[in-house]
């Protein structure tokens, strides 16, 4: 049976507000969350972007059930990963086993912020492989020491490891990225819903693997405000992930959206209250093949009563997928 999940969106709501909102997503019956880790919002009108790590220990406290992952860290500049993977144990240890490490090869958005510039696309995908390996051998236990190409580890161990192994995900986008996830990942992360996707995952070995996607919605009794507020907060959403993953900060993703419209998003972006239209949005990731998929609920004021909503209407019509 296919799972649904919430999304924690960092860039729109602050650190407290965050916890709240997972916790009223476990009393829902939301089945799993995951949580942003940026340094910026993508446009200044959501208007937000605290620390992931710090939210999710904190949810982790809060909550009881429902499980907790990254979607998605960059383990290869803002963070290095011999400290991502001492996070994530950490993360395991205080939620008690329902963390997930959520991994992806990052947007200039956030890790243009320490100053060592935005390689290509072929060589953060080669700085993920070897951070993932990196992780990998951490979470085994014992002292590391590793000499890549991108990252040296002189003699690290965490001391702190939890009984159960986190997993880890790995965001795809293309035939390399698949290969790593394949390869190197216990599931898949995708945004888009393309069965082709998940076909070169599982070429590469990632067949009976979990498969998580992703997508945005908007829910409110004034289906024109919805609309509004998506347009303002989340029309980057349609710039597409080769796009999106080049621009500096939120004044480069307004401009790059200058020209979407309101229809633009409507067809992109189910808004209002019609159940139909949101079941309608989420099918295409169900017949894809992917077993968990998480929603967005654009807007962080707007939270409580997209959580009442889902708890009553959209969750029972979307377990009949």
């Amino acid at each position: 049976m296919v799972q649904f999940g919430y999304t924690m969106m960092t860039e729109q709501a602050g650190p407290r507000e965050l916890v709240g909102h997972v916790v009223g997503a476990e009393r829902a019956g939301f089945d799993f969350s995951v949580t942003s880790d940026h340094y910026f919002p993508w446009l200044a009108s959501q208007g937000h972007s605290p620390y992931a790590w710090s939210v999710l220990g904190a949810a982790a406290q809060a909550t009881s059930r429902i499980p907790l992952m990254t979607f998605v860290t960059c383990p290869t500049t803002r963070y290095h990963p011999a400290v991502v993977a001492q996070k994530a144990a950490t993360m395991q240890l205080l939620s008690g086993g329902r963390f997930r490490l959520g991994l992806g090869s990052g947007e200039n958005l956030n890790e243009h912020v320490v100053g060592r510039g935005w390689p290509s696309a072929p060589v953060r995908l080669e700085k993920l492989e070897e951070a993932i390996e990196v992780i990998r051998a951490l979470f085994e236990g014992g002292d590391v020491t590793f000499h890549g190409t991108h990252f040296d580890v002189e003699q690290a161990k965490l001391w702190d490891l939890p009984d159960e192994p986190v997993r880890i995900g790995v965001a795809v986008s293309g035939e390399r990225s698949c290969e790593i996830a394949g390869r190197l990942g216990d599931l898949v992360i995708a945004t888009e819903p393309k069965s082709e996707l998940l076909a070169s995952f599982d070429r590469h070995g990632g067949a009976g693997k979990p498969r998580i996607g992703q997508l945005p919605v908007c829910y409110d009794a004034d289906r024109e405000a919805a609309l509004a507020r998506a347009h303002d907060q989340f029309r980057w959403a349609v710039g597409g992930w080769p796009v999106n993953s080049e621009l500096p900060g939120p004044s480069g993703f307004s401009g790059a959206t200058r020209y979407v419209r309101q229809e633009d998003i409507a067809e992109a972006i189910p808004c209002g209250d019609d159940v139909g239209r949101f079941v309608d949005a989420v099918r295409p990731y169900v017949d894809a093949g992917f077993t968990e998929i998480a929603l967005v609920q654009v807007g962080g004021g707007h939270q409580e009563p997209f959580l009442e909503w889902a708890e009553s209407k959209l969750l029972p019509a979307l377990r009949h997928l």
